[in-house]
C-alpha cells in the first residue's frame, strides 16, 4: 500500500481501484450477521452492490477505508452496515457512543438513520440522529438512554460536547460521508475536533465524490494506511440518465417548467435562492401543480412534512435550492430539472443524481436563458456530458425529442386535492409571517394529527391578537385577555398582589396581605365585616 503523500497519489490509486472493484455480490457471502441479511431480505436487497461488495469485508476485517463513488451507488450500506455488525451485542454507556456518522446535512443524517435504524434493531444497536434544528431535549434523553451509532451534523454534535451531553472517548469506528460537501460548507475544522476527540487506535471511513478543498488532507492526517475503492470517476455517466439542455427565453420558463411536469411523474427542480424556490412553488400551484418548496430557511418540521409529502406522491414537484442535491433519495424520480443552471459541474453531478439511482433511468433537463447560454454548455463540457440541446419558442409546445424520454406522466390532482395543497401553503405562509414578526412560530392548526406536525397553539378567537400576546398588536378594545385581564390600559384595575405599587386607593380598608395593620385584626374581630366585604366587591368587580 502505498503512502499518500499528496492528493495525485490518492486520485491515482483511485483510479486504478475502478478496474479491481468486484462485481455484486450476496450480502449472505460477506460476513454480515444471519439477522441482519434477513431484514435486507424483507426489503428486496439480496445482493451487494460493488461499491458495498468492495468495502464491507475490508471494514469487518478493521481496515480504514476510503472510498469514492457517484451519488446512489449504495455508500450507506456499505459503511453502515458492517459498522452496525460489529457494535452487535457490544454495551453502551450514557453519552458514550460506540460509533459516529458525520454528515452535512440534516437531511442525509435522516436518511441514513432510516435506511440503519431498522436494521440495527434486528441485533440490539441504536442508532439515533445529532441534527440541528430538532428538539434538543430529545436528543438529550437518547444520549442518556444509551446509544451505539450517533448519525450526527458536525455543528449540532458539537453543542452537546460542550453541553457534556455526548462524549466521544468510547468511538470505535468513525464514518465521515459526503467529505468533499462538508468541506463546501466550511464544516472541515469542526470535522478536524472531532476526529481529534475519538479513540485514536479507531477505525476511520471515509467516502466522498471528490477529494479537492483539503479533504486530502483529512486522508492523510486521520486514516492509517487506508484501503482505497473508486466507482466512477468525478464526471457524469450517460448510460444511466439523459441529459437535455433547453433554450428558452426568460419570461417563457414557468410556462415550459409547467409543461414538463405535466408529462412525467415525481420531479425535483433546483434554483438558486430561497425565495425563487417559494416564489416558483406559488406559480406552479397556480397552474394546478402540486409543488411544495424546500430550503434552509424552512424549519427542519416543514421540511420533513415536504420531503414526507413529495415521497408518498401527494405532492409530485418539489423545488429546491441546493439544500436538496445530496442526501435526498426518493425512489421514482424521473426527472431533475435545473430551472437556474447551477454554478459549477460539482453541483450540476449531485443536482442530477437525484434521478437515475441504483441503475434506474432518468432525464436531466436545464431550462437556459439567452443571457447564460456560454456558461451553460461550458459547465456542459466540464460535468463531461454531451446535452441533446433543443430551443423552444414563445408558447411552442416541448419537443418531441424530450417527450418521449420522459416517464408516464400520473393522473391530474382532483380539487379536493388541489385546496389541501394551497391549505398548507396558506399556513406555511401564516407560520413564516408570524415567526417575523417575532411570535415564536405560532399559527393556527390542531396539536397533533392529520399529518400537520408543526402546528402549534390553538385557533384564534378572532383576527386580534393571541391570548399570549402582551403588546399591542392590533384593536384590543375591552376583550380581557388571559395575561392582561382588562387590557392594556389597566388604570385602576384591581391589583391581585394588593401591594403600594399601583392600583386603586387602598385608604382605610384592611387587606389580605397586612393582617397586622388591621383594626378588626387588632381588636379580635373579624377580619372583613359584611360592610367591608360588600364595600369591597362594589370597588373591585371587574369594569365592562
Amino acid at each position: 500500500m502505498p503512502d499518500f503523500a499528496s492528493e495525485d497519489a490518492i486520485l491515482e490509486k483511485l483510479e486504478a481501484d475502478v478496474a479491481e472493484t468486484p462485481a455484486a455480490v450476496p450480502f449472505a457471502e460477506l460476513g454480515l450477521p444471519s439477522a441482519v441479511v434477513t431484514a435486507l431480505e424483507r426489503q428486496g436487497m439480496t445482493d451487494a452492490f460493488p461499491i458495498q461488495s468492495a468495502t464491507i469485508p475490508e471494514v469487518l476485517a478493521g481496515r480504514d477505508v476510503l472510498g469514492r463513488g457517484s451519488t446512489g451507488s449504495g455508500k450507506t450500506l456499505a459503511f453502515g452496515l458492517p459498522l452496525i455488525a460489529k457494535l452487535a451485542g457490544a454495551r453502551v454507556r450514557p453519552g458514550r457512543p460506540l460509533g459516529l456518522v458525520l454528515v452535512p446535512t440534516r437531511e442525509l443524517a435522516l436518511q441514513v438513520t432510516d435506511a440503519l435504524a431498522p436494521l440495527g434493531r434486528t441485533v440490539g444497536v441504536r442508532v439515533r440522529p445529532i441534527v440541528g434544528g430538532a428538539a434538543m431535549s430529545r436528543q438529550l434523553e437518547d444520549l442518556r438512554r444509551g446509544v451505539h451509532v450517533v448519525v450526527a451534523t458536525p455543528g449540532r454534535l458539537e453543542d452537546h460536547i460542550r453541553r457534556g451531553s455526548a462524549v466521544l472517548d468510547d468511538v470505535e469506528i468513525t464514518a465521515i460521508d459526503e467529505a468533499d460537501q462538508m468541506a463546501d460548507m466550511g464544516f472541515l475544522p469542526v470535522v478536524r475536533g472531532l476526529l481529534d476527540q475519538v479513540r485514536p487506535d479507531g477505525q476511520r471511513l471515509l467516502f466522498s465524490a471528490t477529494l479537492d478543498n483539503d479533504v486530502d488532507t483529512i486522508v492523510r492526517e486521520y486514516l492509517k494506511d487506508p484501503v482505497t475503492h473508486s466507482l466512477a470517476p468525478s464526471t457524469a455517466s450517460v448510460d444511466t440518465m439523459e441529459h437535455h439542455m433547453l433554450h428558452v427565453i426568460h419570461a417563457d420558463k414557468v410556462r415550459v417548467a409547467t409543461e414538463l411536469v405535466k408529462s412525467t411523474g415525481k420531479t425535483i427542480m433546483f434554483v438558486k435562492t430561497q425565495a425563487g424556490a417559494d416564489r416558483l412553488a406559488e406559480q406552479l400551484t397556480e397552474r394546478g401543480i402540486f409543488a411544495e418548496p424546500l430550503h434552509g430557511g424552512r424549519t427542519q418540521g416543514q421540511r420533513n412534512r415536504v420531503l414526507a409529502n413529495f415521497k408518498n406522491g401527494r405532492s409530485p414537484v418539489l423545488v429546491a435550492t441546493d439544500v436538496a442535491a445530496r442526501g435526498v433519495h426518493v425512489d421514482g424520480v424521473g426527472l431533475v430539472v435545473h430551472y437556474d443552471p447551477p454554478t459549477d459541474p460539482k453541483s450540476y453531478l449531485h443536482r442530477a443524481g437525484r434521478t437515475a439511482r441504483a441503475g434506474a433511468s432518468g432525464v436531466v433537463a436545464t431550462l437556459v436563458a439567452p443571457y447564460s447560454r456560454r456558461s451553460a454548455h461550458r459547465l456542459a463540457k466540464l460535468a463531461g456530458i454531451n446535452p441533446i440541446r433543443s430551443t423552444i419558442a414563445p408558447e411552442a409546445p416541448l419537443p418531441s425529442v424530450l417527450t418521449d424520454a420522459l416517464p408516464p406522466a400520473p393522473p391530474p390532482p382532483t380539487a379536493e386535492e388541489l385546496a389541501a395543497a394551497e391549505t398548507r401553503r396558506r399556513r406555511d405562509r401564516e407560520f413564516d409571517a408570524d415567526r417575523d414578526r417575532g411570535r415564536g412560530g405560532f399559527r393556527r392548526g390542531p396539536r397533533s394529527g392529520s399529518g400537520e406536525r408543526g402546528y402549534r397553539g390553538g385557533p384564534r378567537r378572532s383576527d386580534g391578537p393571541r391570548w399570549s400576546d402582551r403588546t399591542d398588536r392590533g384593536e384590543r378594545g375591552d376583550r380581557p385577555q388571559r395575561s392582561d385581564r382588562f387590557g392594556s390600559d389597566r388604570g385602576d384595575r384591581f391589583s391581585s398582589d394588593r401591594g403600594d405599587r399601583g392600583g386603586y386607593d387602598r385608604g382605610d380598608r384592611p387587606q389580605r396581605s397586612d393582617r397586622g395593620a388591621s383594626e378588626n385584626y387588632r381588636a379580635g374581630r373579624p377580619r372583613w365585616t359584611p360592610e367591608q366585604r360588600s364595600a369591597r366587591h362594589r370597588e373591585d368587580r371587574n369594569p365592562r
